[in-house]
């Protein structure tokens, strides 16, 4: 038995070598076939310029935020088409009540979207970093190694501080479900600019 399980966890660590993409906006994105269980797709919301937001920031009003300017627009987009390549059934898609990650979240088209507070941002809020990051690892183990694909829109910080990685704009780390909070890393999806 364990000879088969180091078997598949070459080819896992193979497969994750060969997700790392780059797409462009003139041609159709590469058909990449990604076992669908148990998939976690964490993605930083798409280009919305600027750093943090602005002194007068209201959750529930976009016009107090940073948002998605044309071109965030059109890389979320782009995700979307990527993701929908990976022969992947509709994803659970959750995000933070950001309008940046809304709006990313919904222009993927991969599935219903549903807000979820544990994604987020914490930038101006560094004292509440541990116990929402607890929360979230709270979640991600409650997510089934078997189950259907999982879309989490949120902020670099989030990202950042679940698992060290620091992404672009509209980047995404790939996680493998394995019912604990520390999903395992299987590689990152980049969206270049077509330009």
């Amino acid at each position: 038995m364990p000879k088969l399980v180091r078997r598949r966890s070459l080819a896992v660590a193979i497969a994750a070598i060969l997700i790392v993409f780059s797409v462009s906006a003139r041609r159709a994105a590469p058909s990449v076939a990604v076992d669908p269980k148990g998939l976690i797709v964490l993605m930083r919301h798409a280009e919305a310029p600027g750093v943090g937001d602005p002194p007068n920031f209201r959750l529930r009003d976009c016009a107090t935020q940073r948002n998605l300017d044309a071109n965030g627009r059109e890389q979320a987009q782009r995700a979307g088409d990527l993701l929908r390549t990976m022969n992947s059934p509709p994803a659970a898609v959750y995000s933070s009540q950001w309008c940046r990650c809304l709006e990313t979240a919904r222009l993927l088209e991969v599935g219903p979207v549903q807000e979820l507070p544990v994604l987020n941002s914490f930038f101006d809020r560094r004292e509440e970093q541990e116990t929402q990051i607890v929360s979230l690892r709270r979640f991600l183990a409650g997510l089934p190694a078997d189950g259907a694909p999982v879309v989490l829109v949120t902020h670099q910080v989030v990202v950042t501080a679940l698992t060290g990685v620091f992404p672009a704009s509209g980047e995404a780390v790939l996680l493998r479900a394995n019912g604990t909070g520390n999903p395992v890393i299987e590689g990152r999806i980049t969206v270049e600019d077509p330009k």
